[in-house]
């Protein structure tokens, strides 16, 4: 991070980090979605992290912020609450969400198409 006097042009680690967890909550998004029947057109998410220190006053990314936007195909599309579950099951179940000791925040958009 340029914060650490690194090149803001290149890829950095937390930038490398929260995408791989981003990509995990993705890929178990859809697995799940599939199974139950729902078409996903479009996935796309601006996940951030946010560093700073951890409780042992360590270097550490703090907060991964992931934020989905998903599209449905035409057909059968999830409720509200069946959306925000979907996300939920997902988070739950993404290994690389269930290695980390930060808090990960999924923030579910109120629209969907």
């Amino acid at each position: 991070s340029p914060e650490f006097h690194g090149n803001p042009s290149c890829l950095d680690p937390e930038q490398a980090f929260v995408s791989s967890l981003a990509s995990c909550h993705m890929l178990t998004f859809l697995a799940i979605a599939s199974k139950k029947g729902y078409i996903v057109e479009s996935y796309r998410d601006q996940c951030a992290a946010q560093l700073g220190r951890n409780e042992r006053r360590k270097p550490a990314v703090v907060k991964a912020i992931l934020s989905p936007v998903v599209e449905f195909g035409a057909g059968k599309k999830p409720s509200q609450e069946e959306y925000e579950t979907l996300h939920d099951r997902a988070h739950s179940a993404c290994f690389i969400a269930n290695s980390i000791a930060q808090c990960v925040k999924v923030t579910v958009h109120p629209t969907m198409t």
